[in-house]
């Protein structure tokens, strides 16, 4: 029987590190400041936004909230953002995924200072990822290299792969399993033999976006297994992209959903926003 990575108590350990630097800050007249920006009314964006509200109250981070109409431009967005940059009690810009259609997402990423983009979406911070000397990293694979630290999990010399190929998992996944000296394969839909490739994995994360895909002859006996997935299964019940009951009888480590890499990843944009403030205000430190 797996182990149980805890993502609400590890994210937890993370908010409670947070909180103290926070306070620090302020004590030298610095505040700590995190711009959202919601374009139109998709429901699962809204509840990440309140979310991520009741996140910064918590760790005392301070959160203002620019709720634009569906019908906003992208002239008119794209001044929104203008001005967060210009603003020195500004230190982080959060434009919250997806935009309606008829906005430009990239032109909307490509717009936000890199030193200001909390997410790490920007082209130059992706290039930074790369060579592995960045500011930020994407809220959910950093979250997931959290947990592997705080559990223990080191991913030198290991085999990794990662389903999945996403700009905002699967490749930055794979570059900071490859910083901490892993072997990494990355996996999707043109894979050949993939649960042949999965089954060589001491550390399996997942990040495909398809309900209980990984199946326990796909896990090698004892792997540490990361599932990114948000999926409803066939009765409507929130599950990820591993079939969790199966899997946990064969994985020596195992995160739940929900409870794992979720809290982690709000966790982390609270991170990204104070290592923000400490970069636009390194003068007065």
């Amino acid at each position: 029987m797996a182990q149980i990575i805890d993502g609400k108590l590890i994210s937890a350990q993370v908010k409670a590190e947070v909180t103290a630097e926070v306070s620090a800050l302020r004590e030298k007249g610095i505040a700590v400041t995190l711009a959202v920006v919601i374009v139109g009314d998709d429901s699962a964006s809204r509840t990440y936004v309140n979310n991520k509200k009741k996140d910064c109250a918590e760790v005392g981070v301070i959160s203002e909230e620019y709720a634009l109409p569906a019908e906003t431009t992208q002239a008119e967005l794209m001044e929104l953002i203008h001005t967060l940059n210009n603003r020195r009690d500004v230190n982080g810009i959060l434009v919250q995924l997806p935009i309606p259609k008829h906005l430009d997402e990239k032109a909307v990423i490509d717009a936000i200072l890199p030193q200001k983009d909390v997410d790490a979406f920007h082209p130059v911070n992706v290039g930074k990822i790369m060579i592995g000397d960045f500011d930020f990293l994407p809220c959910t694979p950093a979250g997931v290299m959290e947990m592997l630290a705080k559990t223990g999990i080191d991913p030198a010399g290991k085999d990794c792969v990662v389903i999945g190929r996403s700009n905002i998992v699967g490749k930055p996944m794979s570059m900071l399993l490859l910083h901490k000296n892993a072997t990494v394969t990355i996996c999707h839909s043109k894979t050949k033999n993939l649960a042949e490739v999965a089954r060589r994995a001491d550390i399996l994360v997942v990040a495909i976006g398809r309900a209980k895909f990984v199946t326990a002859d796909m896990v090698k006996p004892g792997a540490v297994v990361i599932d990114v997935g948000m999926d409803r299964d066939e009765n409507g019940k929130l599950c990820g992209d591993v079939d969790y009951e199966a899997v946990k009888e064969v994985a020596g480590w195992i995160t739940p959903v929900p409870g794992g890499v979720g809290p982690m990843t709000r966790a982390v944009l609270l991170k990204n926003t104070l290592a923000a403030a400490k970069l636009q205000n390194a003068d007065k430190l």
